[in-house]
């Protein structure tokens, strides 16, 4: 009997997508039947390689089997009394945004990436956007997971509201784990009431100038939702953009906007709220049209000499720096070789690298987190032993063969 005969007895023919030179595709509609694949796949020795909507990673690592979460894309609950939710990882970002609209809630999370992006690709690989600033990484909006291992065990961490959770909790560990501990299928969310008013100001120039200008912005006690730099062949105009975004009420918007005003000389433009919502989203976009996207995390004094160290060992055409809290981001094309070394150098700086998204070949030899530190190795290694025993799923969180 053929693997895809076998996993059509398992799952029945609905699941299976067959296309010549790829490895069988599979995609289960049920937690249950995400369980069922992995226990067998385990048992059987098949390798298996996880893909959402195959809009962010490219689903290329070498397996028997790819699963993909797309059939996995249900709000099983929202409940804007207590500003929580319940969705499917499979779920795409501007579905779920659609539907906790409906109840004036909001998931402040604006992962780079297209709007078809699904929720367990944001949540796996950590991805962070421009909102990042004002409401924190995407582990602080992650109440609790319900994660599939690799042989087959269905594991619940954390809890559906926040005075729930209690002991040890897992979820964290799931949160930017690239997978390596098992395959994300559901998520209980954080929400934020929808802002009642949510406006967007740009101002171009010289990168020196901004990051001057956005000084000013924050020794004016400005609250942004976002405060980004992005570049110019990524913002589509000739000079830097910096665009400040300011989220809340109608009362605290106008507050700030005066104050931001104030701090750049009355120089920002305010953008149409469809002009705004066009920016973000093409600035969004923008990371995931190139191969290799990464991202560097620093204190925020140290962002200008990230972008620097980008620029000269890299390039600044598809970049995008969070000056307050300390993220860079940049997209292009490098091999290898080039890749390690920039990690290198901005280790001596004391500043990750986490390489989101390559080509396998590339993630593979550079990995997502490249050479842990002393201890950390062995550390990773057990937990994935214990949630994957089989080395049944396929990823690169470290680098395949030694040190960066």
């Amino acid at each position: 009997m053929s693997l895809a005969e076998r996993v059509r007895a398992l799952l029945g023919g609905e699941a299976i997508r067959e296309e010549a030179g790829r490895p069988l595709g599979v995609a289960p509609d049920s937690v249950d039947a995400v369980a069922l694949l992995l226990g067998t796949a385990n048992a059987e020795g098949w390798r298996v390689r996880v893909a959402g909507a195959g809009s962010w990673i490219a689903a290329d690592a070498p397996a028997d089997l790819t699963l993909s979460t797309r059939r996995l894309d249900r709000v099983r609950r929202i409940a804007s009394e207590d500003l929580t939710a319940t969705a499917e990882a499979g779920v795409a970002l501007h579905v779920l945004r659609h539907r906790l609209a409906e109840h004036a809630a909001w998931l402040a999370l604006d992962a780079p990436g297209a709007p078809t992006r699904s929720l367990g690709s944001l949540i796996a690989t950590g991805t962070a956007g421009p909102l990042r600033q004002g409401y924190g990484p995407v582990r602080d909006h992650v109440l609790g997971l319900t994660v599939v291992t690799g042989d087959g065990r269905v594991v619940r961490s954390g809890g559906q509201v926040m005075k729930n959770v209690a002991g040890y909790d897992l979820t964290k560990l799931h949160v930017g784990g690239f997978g390596a501990f098992g395959v994300i299928v559901e998520a209980h969310l954080r929400l934020r009431a929808l802002p009642r008013a949510d406006a967007t100001f740009v101002l171009t120039g010289g990168r020196d100038a901004l990051m001057g200008a956005l000084d000013a912005v924050r020794a004016a006690a400005v609250e942004a939702a976002a405060a980004e730099l992005v570049s110019p062949r990524l913002g589509g105009t000739a000079e830097w953009t910096m665009a400040v975004r300011l989220a809340g009420t109608a009362e605290l918007v106008t507050a700030h906007e005066a104050a931001l005003r104030a701090a750049t000389g009355g120089r920002m433009t305010l953008l149409a709220p469809e002009a705004a919502r066009d920016f973000w989203l093409a600035t969004a976009a923008g990371m995931a049209g190139r191969p290799v996207t990464l991202r560097a995390g620093a204190v925020p004094v140290g962002t200008d000499a990230v972008v620097d160290l980008l620029q000269h060992q890299l390039d600044d055409e598809w970049m995008t720096a969070s000056p307050e809290c300390g993220a860079v981001r940049w997209a292009g094309d490098a091999p290898a070789d080039r890749l390690r070394h920039v990690r290198r150098a901005l280790a001596a700086l004391e500043v990750p690298l986490t390489l989101e998204r390559a080509p396998w070949p590339v993630r593979e030899a550079v990995g997502h987190f490249g050479a842990y530190r002393e201890g950390v190795g062995p550390l990773v290694e057990s937990l994935r032993r214990t949630f994957d025993p089989g080395a049944c799923i396929v990823t690169a969180v470290g680098p395949d063969g030694g040190e960066d």
